[in-house]
């Protein structure tokens, strides 16, 4: 049996305007893990096994007289598109396709099926495009994993930007500046995968950040999740409509970014939780001029309670829900501020940055 895992994330800052080509956003990957595990079939079927997704229920909506499923929230259809790129590149470097048993193991919803928002479809997909290159014996780096399974996700979701799956892939911090999606889509339709994993991709960044020693980063979770997919699809419909309102967004977001970016480059946390908190500003009026509630009640009580300890919190992701982060220094008085927020019902999240080795470190996980 071949073995593999890829950790959750969660925004830092630079949500919504990340969407767009070239603009940049932080996250972090944390702890928690999608892991996958493949091994041959003996019979002439293979199977897709999870525990957790045995009784995954799809969210639908009408369409006129139509009933239209809302694939971008059912784990499955990130699994098969997973396998699908995969294979493509395994029959190009002439692999023999086989049959087999897929078995998902996921930490990153809760006990009973709610979402955290950690990225779990990111995750998954990951995951499975890292066990499947195992399985195959293909000659894949970080770089040529982001990009199998960015053209996976991406074929499912159909927007986002895919940082949550940059940050499964390389790990720890990162800044990450989103590719043409559109460009990408236009390559599909006569590149072959190894010609289009060798390329590089217009505006794609990815950089590893290493964040100040005192930075403690403390999760918050609303118990109420939130469709990002959908989210992004209504702040769409803004930028459509008021396009000179969005561009100040983008811009703004931007130079906010840039010298959160910075702030870790000269490990200065006064830097970095000043441009937290002018992010939050940036979403919170993006959410009033949209009419897209982007930090909820619960959301607000998170960091207002992080803010009177001295730490600097924002929604984390689409917001509407899911989790807030703070960034605090680690000497302040963490046992209170986390006890502040369970008189508010929201929960911590004890979670940790996760750094994922080389891809060729996961071989001595076959079994």
């Amino acid at each position: 049996m071949i073995t593999a895992k890829a950790p959750g994330k969660l925004y830092i800052a630079g949500e919504y305007a990340v969407v767009e080509n070239g603009y940049p956003a932080i996250l972090v990957a944390l702890n928690q893990f999608v892991t996958c595990s493949i091994k041959v079939s003996p019979a002439d079927t293979g199977r897709i096994i999870s525990e957790q997704y045995h009784e995954n229920s799809l969210l639908w909506r009408r369409q006129g007289d139509k009933m239209v499923v809302d694939q971008r929230d059912n784990p499955f259809a990130y699994i098969l598109s997973a396998i699908s790129v995969t294979e493509e590149y395994a029959r190009s470097l002439d692999r023999q396709l086989q049959i087999y048993d897929i078995y998902i193991d996921s930490q990153l919803d809760s006990a009973n099926g709610k979402k955290y928002g950690l990225g779990s479809s990111a995750a998954v997909t990951v995951a499975t495009v890292k066990a499947l290159c195992l399985f195959y014996d293909l000659p894949v780096d970080k770089d040529k994993l982001f990009k199998l399974a960015a053209i996976a996700h991406f074929a499912v979701q159909g927007n986002g930007s895919l940082g949550d799956v940059a940050a499964s892939v390389y790990g720890g911090w990162i800044a990450y500046h989103s590719f043409d999606r559109q460009w990408l889509a236009e390559q599909r339709q006569y590149l072959d995968l190894p010609t289009l994993l060798d390329l590089p991709w217009p505006d794609l960044k990815i950089e590893s950040l290493t964040a100040p020693a005192n930075l403690q980063l403390l999760i918050g979770w609303t118990g109420s999740p939130a469709s990002t997919s959908r989210l992004v699809d209504k702040i769409s419909l803004f930028k459509a409509r008021q396009q000179d309102k969005y561009h100040h967004f983008l811009e703004e977001s931007k130079a906010c970014i840039q010298r959160m970016i910075e702030g870790f480059h000269q490990a200065d946390l006064d830097v970095i939780k000043r441009e937290i908190r002018k992010n939050r500003e940036l979403l919170k009026n993006l959410g009033a001029n949209s009419g897209v509630q982007i930090e909820t009640p619960i959301l607000h009580e998170l960091c207002r309670i992080a803010e009177d300890f001295g730490g600097a919190a924002k929604t984390s992701g689409a917001g509407g829900g899911d989790c807030g982060i703070v960034a605090i220094d680690g000497h302040a008085d963490l046992d209170g501020l986390l006890a502040a927020w369970q008189t508010k019902k929201i929960e911590q999240l004890p979670l940790a940055v996760h750094f994922v080795n080389s891809i060729r470190r996961y071989k001595l996980k076959i079994k």
